[in-house]
């Protein structure tokens, strides 16, 4: 397995893995990386910190969800065939797996920033100097912003804030025990700096309440200061879009979740049997939805000690993104799009020609419309501040915007209001569906008449993420991919999405059936006697129908190899089954992102970039794009990337049939083959290989005043 051990998939009599425990094997493989001592250590407690948040998203959404339907009775079967009961308990006991090694792995880490000058102290490691900073933010800041709730009873408890931070003060005095709780709020400061002659040096906000409660209580003696957190429900909007396969169905009633609903407790193990009992009473929450920890509750509020000024050794050494050749800085890109498709892969290759194809659409008399969807963007995007130039500069601008349920709303709706005082016409999604699509359309007029250039991309329209994240970006003046996506926003924007285009194929409508129709190809093809294989890298697999139309090309003797990042149903190199399927999975420096397929189609190959993984919320609840890539160079490429991630014998992780992995080992006499080392090497290279180019290209020389 990847580096340690944990328990095989249950159920593993099915043909189909469950859900919620391919996805938390998706996290084992990060925390190996965490365990990596290799790796440099602020990036190991990067991966910490996204553990933790993804297991805060996990309970929150996915156990909230279930825990509904194993209250309502529900007997309803999930593709592994478990019922909600059952898939809280094997989730419960692979979380708990989980966070114990979590954990562990923290106090390595830990141990490691501290000794190279990154150190949390406790209360009773405070230098005198360090004491008194602590007591004056305490006065002065902490104690006036932080409001104690007092607790007469269990069955009195008040709202507590869901997955927010709170401290459980006991206290004793002549009239016996009470409870006070201090809920700490979502902008709480989490991390104090404090003075050190060297290095960083910090102390947690709770460690500071607890060290100065009895400040709050003066005339009560402080028995126990306890940090714990709650997990409830997601609301209803949350769970109908990131979990609507666990919606009820038509017959079956839900009561709505108690406000109080928890589903997870996290408590410091310190805490007292008594101090439980008592949350657990006032709670309304079993033992089984306990989890004690042996370290700072919600590690993913350490993230930003992962960006700590003077510490660049401990981080990856830095790539910065390579420009691409194929963009001329020295001409418009309208005219270099005009000639040739431009095919971008981040974050190795800049991000700046899809910015510079809206700045210069912004400024260019002859752009008439920009039409944009903004699933995601940066707080200060340099693409929406570009839309709202445009339209000032009397361009028609469009921009279907999707507000996310829980979080990225308070910002978006800023600009979005910017947006609409420029003149923008901005439209707030589609009813039911999420508008996933990654789409920008710009308009020109043009003396052969009127001309649309085009990105498609598989990413969110952040500079941000083009930076960590790996997608694909293709810009295009395709007439047939423009008229489609011209076609298609508008449909989108009138909410008639499911009609059907030329080349573009979209979800709802018609993606699924597209991908089951190229899969059933390749079977045609094997059964005529031809070569037939198909490769596809993705994010996640749990679609049953897509699962099973790969079963069966297996079964006919197609060559199958997916690379999948993150959770994936599909059991694979079942004899009998999925024979020719091979699952693999690589996690590195960079988030995977990007949704690459390459169906061989008789040698013809048909390949395509998507917004879509292959899940029932994409194909089903989302609006997304299935693009084809048509022309030869960029086609040529994108197979070139595909193949370098499966040469990789470095990071690489080989899906077993019972969903675990093993990572793959290197071939005695094989070169080592790193996929992200070789991708970023590769843009390196092809700069400077258009450099000496330049360079040696021959200029021929005119004299002063000559018109040759």
């Amino acid at each position: 397995m990847c580096k340690g051990t944990r328990p095989a998939m249950d159920n593993e009599s099915t043909i189909y893995l469950n859900r919620e425990l391919s996805w938390l094997e998706y996290h084992q493989r990060l925390l190996d990386e965490a365990n990596d001592a290799d790796l440099p250590l602020l990036e190991r407690l990067k991966c910490i910190t996204q553990i933790s948040a993804q297991l805060d998203e996990l309970f929150l959404v996915r156990v909230g969800g279930l825990k509904l339907l194993a209250d309502s009775g529900s007997r309803r079967l999930d593709l592994s065939g478990m019922t909600p009961k059952q898939q809280l308990g094997v989730i419960s006991r692979r979380t708990r797996k989980m966070s114990t090694d979590l954990y562990q792995c923290f106090a390595k880490v830990e141990k490691g920033m501290a000794e190279v000058g990154i150190k949390r102290v406790l209360s009773h490691d405070l230098t005198d100097r360090q004491m008194h900073i602590v007591e004056q933010v305490f006065e002065v800041e902490i104690a006036s912003i932080l409001t104690p709730l007092a607790v007469a009873s269990p069955a009195q408890l008040p709202p507590i804030p869901n997955q927010a931070l709170c401290v459980c003060t006991k206290l004793q005095s002549d009239n016996g025990t009470r409870y006070v709780i201090i809920p700490f709020g979502a902008t709480s400061l989490r991390i104090l700096t404090l003075y050190a002659e060297g290095g960083y040096t910090y102390l947690l906000l709770e460690d500071a309440v607890c060290l100065f409660a009895d400040r709050l209580f003066p005339d009560e003696i402080v028995a126990e200061c306890i940090p714990f957190r709650i997990t409830s429900h997601a609301d209803a909007r949350v769970r109908r879009d990131l979990a609507g396969d666990l919606s009820p169905g038509p017959n079956t009633s839900v009561a709505p979740a108690p406000p109080n609903d928890c589903v997870r407790l996290e408590i410091d193990e310190r805490a007292s049997a008594e101090l439980l009992d008592f949350l657990l009473a006032s709670l309304n929450v079993t033992i089984d939805c306990t989890y004690r920890t042996t370290g700072p509750i919600n590690l993913a509020a350490l993230e930003p000690l992962t960006q700590l000024h003077g510490f660049d050794k401990l981080r990856y050494e830095h790539w910065p993104p390579q420009a691409s050749p194929d963009v001329d800085l020295t001409t418009s890109i309208f005219d270099t799009l005009s000639q040739r498709d431009i095919l971008l892969y981040h974050p190795y290759e800049s991000y700046q020609p899809v910015l510079r194809l809206l700045e210069e659409a912004t400024d260019d008399p002859d752009v008439v419309a920009i039409k944009q969807t903004l699933y995601g963007a940066d707080g200060d995007s340099l693409i929406v501040e570009a839309l709202r130039r445009a339209a000032e500069n009397d361009k028609y601008v469009t921009a279907i915007i999707e507000l996310k349920p829980r979080q990225g709303t308070a910002y978006k709706m800023e600009w979005a209001k910017s947006l609409e005082q420029s003149a923008v016409q901005v439209i707030y999604g589609v009813q039911g569906l999420r508008t996933h699509a990654k789409v920008c359309i710009i308009v020109r007029r043009e003396p052969t008449g009127i001309q649309r250039y085009v990105h498609f991309g598989t990413g969110d329209y952040s500079e941000a993420a083009a930076r960590y994240s790996s997608d694909v970006s293709i810009l295009t003046s395709d007439a047939e991919l423009g008229a489609d996506a011209t076609e298609f926003f508008n449909a989108v924007a009138s909410h008639s999405y499911t009609r059907r285009f030329r080349k573009i194929d979209t979800a709802p409508a018609t993606l699924r059936d597209k991908l089951i129709e190229m899969i059933n190809a390749e079977i045609q093809w094997k059964r005529q006697g031809g070569k037939a294989f198909i490769t596809a890298k993705l994010n996640a697999l749990g679609d049953q129908q897509i699962i099973d139309a790969l079963y069966a090309a297996s079964q006919e003797g197609v060559r199958i190899r997916l690379n999948i990042c993150g959770l994936c149903c599909l059991r694979p190199q079942v004899p009998g089954l999925s024979d020719n399927i091979r699952v693999i999975s690589i996690v590195d420096r960079f988030r995977e992102h990007a949704r690459i397929f390459h169906f061989h189609h008789g040698g013809s190959d048909r390949v395509f970039i998507s917004s879509a993984d292959w899940m029932p919320r994409n194909l089903d609840r989302r609006v997304e794009l299935l693009v084809p890539v048509e022309a030869q160079s960029c086609r040529h490429r994108l197979l070139t990337i595909l193949e370098t991630y499966f040469r990789d014998n470095v990071k690489a992780c080989v899906m077993q049939p019972d969903g675990t992995y093993r990572r793959r080992k290197q071939t005695p006499g094989k070169p080592r083959v790193r996929c992200k080392e070789i991708l970023y090497q590769d843009a390196v290279n092809a700069v400077r290989e258009s450099e000496q180019t330049h360079r040696t290209a021959f200029q021929p020389h005119r004299a002063p005043g000559s018109d040759v």
